[in-house]
């Protein structure tokens, strides 16, 4: 064991403390005797813990230790997983019992896969899940060195190809150095392969329509091959051309025209005989065509949407018409069209992903949205509470606005062990969804089964919403699928039920394993008026059956491939039960408040024969109104975008004088290019760079144009998590800023003005590509040299595959484990500051509490007084015992105590006379005492 101290130099407070001792001692202390010698004793103990504690004294033993961690590269480029095991299994075999390993995981983010311990490392697993498109070492060797104690000999061996994408390793490995951690490298091994990759794929930032430009693309290849380079336009390939390859950069220019308006993404892909990698054979570019807008029409019904495409013909509009299933599931695909029409169209043949690109793309960049009207729309459609609700300026609640017949319905709802996941979440989703659309007048039951039926809400009225709701989220999943006796006991429950509407609805997704007697209960639903539809989940479900059961119940049948469309579908049950949302009479429309559109009225308007029920949000504005008064036109602003509500139909069912008005085509188009989006020409120019997971955005404001005090950029990605990026003003019109990103795809960006209360959206919507990860780029550096400026660096050794014993093989330096004894020294010095205290503040008669110790000790009690025994000295001692013990704590010195007188002999007539004599100095003497001691009170007051 050794002793050391962090500032050996504080040890020099000890020559001053030693002659301040020495000079208390020589000095008048006001105590004498042991009492002085105790205090300044204890005083100089405490000063001297104080100067050790000072100068950081510890005391510490030599470890031959080893602490190895391994870091282990796991991206994508790296190739041999057995390998690699075996080597770490192979070297950790050669270790002393004492040595500790550990095993740490890396690519952008890093995992612990096993704790620092000295059991032995028979078997190497990666668990941990990470982002394994890009490499980040630096965080990796980060991580390994917090897990090192350093008690023992420490060090990190780095398994990796070198190819780092994020950070920097050097960096990393400065700091370890001054910690002395060395990091050992196996450079892991990369096999020679055949790969053609594109690297860049570059077009014009802006486009207008009809014209010509040229597409310029890069491609790095690790040997000469041909192929061919095919160019698309948002999925529709415009031209493909014959390549020759050669060994490195290869660059080529393809002509292309902007045939269509909007926001569109290019992507060019290489074909190559011979080409061992695919991943990167893939390159994106963002570009805008400018031109006259488009408009996506989705329709419900195939050739219903004419008359909206001959007004907008007539408008100079172009627009595209498709059905609902074939809406985009990108983001960046919406960017193509100026506004979405929905003309009748059921929200259950609408994705809840497809719902939420809309709501995005309305808010965030400006595109814009109308809904039609129809009897599978709005309220009729199942929109309750879903995103395209939410973007709307008219909502689906009617609450108290009519009377509405009371309904009693039973959710039949399987909750099998097939349904778990999301699919029971769904339908808890949907279940809840319903009951929130009920009246507390209407009576509603859940019953989930698996082989036997579970009421988890028995009928009732909804008066109690928060507890209805809360038991359906209770439901699990688990068991078999047995429908008929589901079925049946919701039936039975359902004849008690006093409703003027009676329906229930079953959900399933697969087979019952019973053969109910369904026939009867469709007879007995018939008899007492209670309808049945069914929602068949997934090609496993009894369609057959389910779809027999809606029919003979005069309900309605749904076959449902994307889960997300069941809260839809029960939504649209619920409210197509209270067909009271369909209001088929014939009234004129009155104008409230039409704004700018007031000319477009300003002679009258024609005859609506029927509309869907909605009511009106608070901040919308409703152009014409019903009787009722229900909103028939009703647009607002929504984030960025614009929406419209028209509750009425454009087919000419319930609208056959306004198709047929002449004002018809003038009033439509209006209303359509209402939301479009209101930018102008844009004056921000907007560049974008990649490095590695860091996205360097760079924003020019050009012409004279205003400069916002605050600019944010608003991101959107493939997972519709929207990323806002504060730009920061570093010149008069140029912002830049940083964002990371933890995987490749494409992006939308719209640039935000923030400065003001609302935010403003003051660029349209541009794309943003991070590429392919760049652990598939042809790299042309040396990466074995970065590794040995790292090991050199940390004074580490360069490691061979074919020797893993050489690891453990040097012998471990020592190193020192350290004992710091601050604290200890911190209690001992306040448990002898109390101490100190005692000595000098309380006067204890320490020699005979020491002598009755001693005397109980020895067992000798002491011999009684026998009767009428005198003890005249008894009472001079005790006094003589007070007067010495006043003048030891007054600092008086030490009185010796007085003589006993013998005592004399009985004499006759003698005895009174000695009393008398002797009385005078037992009194002087006690007068003597008195005077010492208020004398020494008075010096010590003073």
């Amino acid at each position: 064991m050794g002793i050391q101290f962090s500032h050996p130099w504080l040890l020099l407070l000890l020559i001053p403390l030693i002659v301040l001792m020495v000079y208390a001692y020589k000095s008048d202390f006001r105590l004498s005797g042991s009492r002085k010698k105790w205090a300044i004793g204890i005083r100089s103990t405490i000063l001297l813990l104080l100067v050790l504690m000072l100068s950081g004294i510890q005391t510490y033993n030599l470890v031959y230790q080893k602490e190895v961690v391994y870091l282990v590269d796991r991206s994508y480029s790296m190739a041999d997983e057995d390998q690699l095991v075996a080597w770490i299994q192979e070297s950790a075999k050669r270790k002393d019992k004492e040595d500790q390993t550990s095993l740490v995981s890396a690519g952008l983010d890093s995992a612990v896969e096993r704790r620092l311990s000295s059991a032995e490392v028979n078997e190497v697993q990666f668990d941990a899940s990470l982002k394994r498109e890009f490499s980040n070492l630096e965080a990796g060797l980060q991580l390994g060195s917090s897990l090192l104690s350093q008690i023992g000999d420490s060090r990190i061996v780095m398994v990796s190809d070198g190819e780092e994408n994020v950070g920097s390793m050097l960096s990393a490995g400065r700091l370890l150095k001054d910690r002395g951690i060395a990091v050992d490298v196996l450079e892991a091994p990369q096999p020679a392969i055949r790969d053609v990759s594109v690297e860049e794929l570059v077009v014009p930032d802006k486009l207008y329509q009809a014209e010509s430009f040229y597409f310029e693309v890069l491609l790095r290849s690790t040997y000469e091959a041909s192929g061919e380079l095919r160019l698309y336009e948002d999925n529709r390939e415009i031209g493909r051309q014959k390549v020759e390859v050669s060994s490195g950069d290869n660059r080529y220019g393809l002509k292309g025209l902007a045939k269509t308006t909007g926001l569109h993404r290019y992507r060019a892909e290489i074909f190559m005989e011979g080409d061992d990698q695919s991943a990167n054979n893939t390159g994106y570019a963002f570009t805008r065509v400018d031109g006259p807008p488009k408009v996506l029409i989705v329709e419900g019904e195939q050739g219903t949407s004419n008359n909206i495409t001959a007004a907008l013909l007539s408008g100079l509009i172009q627009y595209e018409v498709i059905a609902p299933e074939l809406l985009p599931s990108e983001l960046a695909k919406y960017g193509a069209y100026d506004s979405i029409v929905f003309n009748n169209v059921s929200g259950d043949r609408v994705s809840g992903r497809q719902m939420d690109l809309i709501e995005q793309a309305v808010r965030s960049y400006g595109i814009g949205f109308m809904m039609a009207g129809g009897e599978d729309s709005f309220g009729m459609g199942g929109y309750f509470k879903t995103p395209i609700e939410k973007l709307l300026p008219v909502s689906m609640d009617l609450e108290g606005k009519r009377e509405i017949p009371s309904l009693g319905l039973i959710l039949v709802i399987d909750r099998s062990g097939s349904m778990s996941g999301a699919k029971i979440e769904l339908a808890k989703e949907a279940a809840m969804r319903t009951v929130e659309l009920l009246r507390p007048k209407d009576t509603v039951g859940v019953v989930a089964f698996d082989d036997q039926p579970w009421w988890v809400v028995e009928p009732q009225k909804v008066s109690d919403k928060k507890d209805i709701l809360s038991q359906i989220q209770s439901i699990p999943s688990n068991g078999g699928t047995d429908i008929y006796p589901a079925l049946n006991s919701a039936v039975q429950k359902l004849l008690a039920v006093t409703a003027q509407r009676k329906h229930i609805i079953l959900m399933t997704d697969g087979q019952s394993a019973g053969n109910g007697a369904y026939q009867g209960l469709v007879e007995q639903m018939k008899k007492d008026k209670i309808t049945l539809s069914s929602v068949a989940v997934g090609q496993d479900a009894d369609t057959v059956l389910l779809q027999t059961l809606a029919e003979s119940s005069k309900g309605r049948y749904y076959f449902v491939q994307d889960e997300t469309t069941i809260p839809a579908i029960f939504s649209r049950e619920a409210v197509m039960m209270a067909q009271s949302y369909i209001v088929d009479k014939p009234f004129i429309p009155a104008l409230q408040d039409t704004g700018e559109w007031n000319t477009l009225f300003e002679n009258g308007v024609p005859t609506i024969y029927g509309y869907i029920a909605t009511t009106s949000k608070s901040t919308a504005q409703t152009a014409l109104v019903s009787p009722e008064p229900d909103p028939l036109l009703s647009r607002w602003q929504y984030g960025s975008g614009r929406t419209v509500a028209w509750t009425s139909d454009l087919t000419g069912k319930w609208s056959k004088e306004w198709v047929s008005w002449a004002g018809f085509s003038d009033v439509l188009t209006q209303m359509i290019k209402w939301t479009f989006p209101q930018f102008t020409a844009s004056p921000y120019e907007i560049k974008s760079e990649v490095e590695g997971n860091q996205v360097h955005l760079e924003v020019a404001v050009n012409g004279d144009e205003p400069v916002p005090d605050s600019l944010q950029a608003v991101v959107t990605g493939e997972d519709l998590k929207e990323r806002k990026v504060m730009l920061v003003q570093e010149s008069p019109g140029h912002y830049t800023g940083d964002m990371t990103v933890d995987k490749p795809g494409a992006f939308m960006l719209s640039l935000v003005d923030d400065s003001g209360k609302s935010d403003k959206v003051v660029a349209p919507g541009s794309g943003l590509i991070v590429p392919y990860s760049p652990e598939y780029r042809i790299t042309i550096g040396d990466s074995q040299q970065e590794l040995s400026r790292l090991a050199e660096l940390t004074g580490g050794r360069i490691l061979s595959w074919d020797h893993p014993e050489e690891l453990f093989a040097p012998k471990a330096r020592a190193t020192k484990s350290l004992q710091d004894w601050n604290y200890r020294l911190l209690v001992a010095v306040l448990l002898l500051w109390v101490a100190d205290i005692a000595v000098r503040r309380l006067a204890l008669p320490w020699r005979a509490m020491a002598e009755r110790l001693a005397a109980a000790l020895r067992r000798r009690p002491a011999r009684a007084s026998e009767p009428g025994e005198a003890t005249p000295a008894a009472g001079l001692t005790r006094l003589a015992a007070r007067k010495e013990r006043a003048a030891a704590f007054y600092g008086g010195g030490s009185a010796a105590p007085p003589t006993a007188p013998k005592p004399r002999q009985s004499q006759p007539g003698g005895a009174q006379e000695a009393a008398a004599s002797a009385e005078p100095p037992r009194e002087q003497e006690r007068s003597t005492s008195m005077d010492r001691l208020l004398a020494a009170k008075k010096r010590n007051l003073r």
